[in-house]
């Protein structure tokens, strides 16, 4: 087990070792060490990501395109999660809002986290 004492993350060096230990242990079972363990990475690592970048809001579809991009998939692929191709067009070419199935499916599949698909947004009329 490892025995490193978190404080807060000040430097890069200290981000990709709380990165690197929240990858080997982000499995870990409910009510171990490991997972309260991964629990304060989380938060570290989030405070962390919140000080230094300074991201844009983006909106929750330019999210799921970013991230589409990054792993190299087309809407066919999220139809092939979600099941409709024509709603799935429609939401990422702002004319329908994500569902909440469509939420917790593209969440899971992308690896967004859900309070960022959730965000408000305008349709195009």
């Amino acid at each position: 087990m490892n025995q490193t004492q978190w404080y807060l993350l000040k430097t890069e060096e200290d981000y990709n070792k709380a990165i690197a230990r929240y990858e080997s242990i982000k499995s870990a079972s409910k009510g171990s060490a490991e997972h309260a363990e991964k629990l304060l990475l989380v938060h570290l690592i989030e405070l962390y990501e919140n000080e230094k970048w300074d991201l844009p809001e983006v909106d929750p579809i330019q999210i799921i395109k970013i991230r589409m991009n990054d792993l190299g998939l087309k809407p066919v692929d999220l139809a092939s999660v979600y099941g409709d191709k024509g709603t799935v067009s429609k939401v990422l070419n702002y004319k329908q809002y994500l569902s909440l199935n469509m939420i917790r499916k593209f969440s899971e599949l992308l690896k967004i986290p859900v309070n960022e698909l959730v965000k408000e947004y305008d349709l195009v009329t």
